[in-house]
């Protein structure tokens, strides 16, 4: 039996998003000349911090439709951040190995958010709407 979701904190989703958020601040920021880390190093990082936040405001939400949403924002900006590395690469600011990892974290992340969001629309026609518990899942989605 799987451990029920407590908070957002426990979905595999909102894991592989840190995960990824980590990755950009630590890995791709430092990577960057010093005069693009407050250009596209600041666009790139309010993206990674975008996914993590979504997930966790989405998961605060009492309706499993309004959760999917946040849920599909943090996709959108999951997909953002690999812009923001291509264009890292493209511009030669930052080696393509870089690209390639951060592309790793980002198929992850988005692959755990499709099947979220597919649970979440799920349970949106099947479960009466939740009350005061925004997400009363049992295994990790």
């Amino acid at each position: 039996m799987s451990e029920p979701i407590r908070s957002f904190e426990d979905l595999d989703c909102w894991r592989a998003c840190r995960e990824l958020r980590i990755f950009v601040a630590r890995t791709l920021c430092n990577a960057l000349p010093k005069d693009e880390r407050y250009r596209l190093g600041d666009q790139v990082l309010r993206a990674a911090r975008s996914t993590t936040a979504n997930i966790a405001e989405g998961y605060g939400r009492f309706h499993y439709l309004d959760n999917a949403k946040f849920c599909s924002n943090a996709r959108g900006s999951a997909w953002e951040v690999l812009d923001h590395v291509i264009t890292a690469e493209d511009e030669r600011l930052a080696p393509g190995e870089i690209t390639t990892e951060a592309r790793n974290h980002v198929e992850k992340a988005v692959a755990l958010l499709n099947g979220y969001i597919a649970y979440l629309r799920r349970a949106a026609s099947t479960k009466p709407p939740l009350e005061g518990d925004s997400s009363p899942i049992t295994s990790n989605q």
